[in-house]
């Protein structure tokens, strides 16, 4: 499942095409070649849900291998108004994403807390490090070809 969203920042408009796994296995083979073409990427997790938190380090072992390596990623803990039901602390999920460099924000997308946030979040993170790369990147690839000149001196019909 994915949407399109539009967003302004700093008197740009940016689309973001966001994908929506769900964590699911079966969209485990199909991210992969989502990963590579990306320029950021939430991974969110159930702040209810143990397994879900636990879960995080296996995709960002999987963004690891797939996606580019300056790829800006973002750690969200949803769900953050059922405090009641709470069993991953905010103090153990920040300091697992200090751990790895990443930010870390939670949300409820029930009650739209830190959502929209989350969103803007990510964008400026990607248009300061697309800013401050070089305009057209890195030079282009080249190809070498290495070879001696073909001589045609002999031939079987010249006089």
């Amino acid at each position: 499942d994915f949407k399109i969203r539009t967003v302004e920042q700093d008197g740009k408009t940016i689309k973001l095409q966001i994908w929506d796994t769900a964590g699911q296995e079966r969209f485990r083979t199909i991210t992969s070649s989502y990963y590579r073409g990306a320029h950021g990427i939430i991974v969110t997790y159930d702040v209810t849900d143990q397994e879900s938190f636990n879960n995080v380090q296996q995709w960002l072992n999987e963004i690891d291998r797939y996606a580019s390596e300056n790829v800006n990623k973002l750690l969200v803990g949803n769900k953050c108004d059922l405090t009641s039901q709470r069993v991953v602390s905010t103090e153990t999920a920040k300091a697992f994403a200090d751990q790895l460099g990443i930010p870390f924000l939670e949300t409820s997308a029930k009650n739209s807390t830190n959502v929209e946030e989350a969103f803007m979040a990510m964008t400026a993170a990607i248009k300061t490090r697309m800013a401050s790369q070089p305009a057209g990147g890195s030079k282009p690839p080249t190809v070498q070809i290495r070879g001696q000149p073909v001589n045609q001196q002999s031939s079987c019909c010249s006089s």
